[in-house]
């Protein structure tokens, strides 16, 4: 019983301890981690596509713009944005199946 009392208090400090440690590790890091976002381009924490808000009639332009393609696409590069949209949604490919079922 004092066995198992003293391992647990060793288990606990060197959490602690371990902790400390990656604090500490972090704020060296911290600088050098900021650096490496603000390098980023900003396109990658947002997506490409339109994120405004759209007409009460929906029009090409904002037909084109829901899978950001030109409004002057043509049908086989609208094809393939659908395709690539249908595949990343798919439940089977890790996407949504509430997103899935929808479509």
């Amino acid at each position: 019983m004092a066995s198992t009392v003293v391992v647990v208090g060793l288990t606990i400090a060197a959490a602690g301890f371990a902790g400390r440690y990656v604090l500490q590790a972090m704020k060296h890091v911290e600088p050098q981690v900021k650096q490496v976002f603000q390098s980023l381009p900003k396109s990658a924490f947002c997506g490409v596509y339109y994120r405004g808000g759209f007409e009460p009639k929906m029009t090409k332009q904002g037909a084109a713009l829901i899978p950001g393609v030109s409004p002057t696409a043509n049908k086989g590069k609208i094809r393939d944005v659908h395709r690539r949209i249908m595949l990343l949604n798919h439940p089977g490919k890790g996407g949504s199946p509430s997103i899935a079922k929808n479509q």
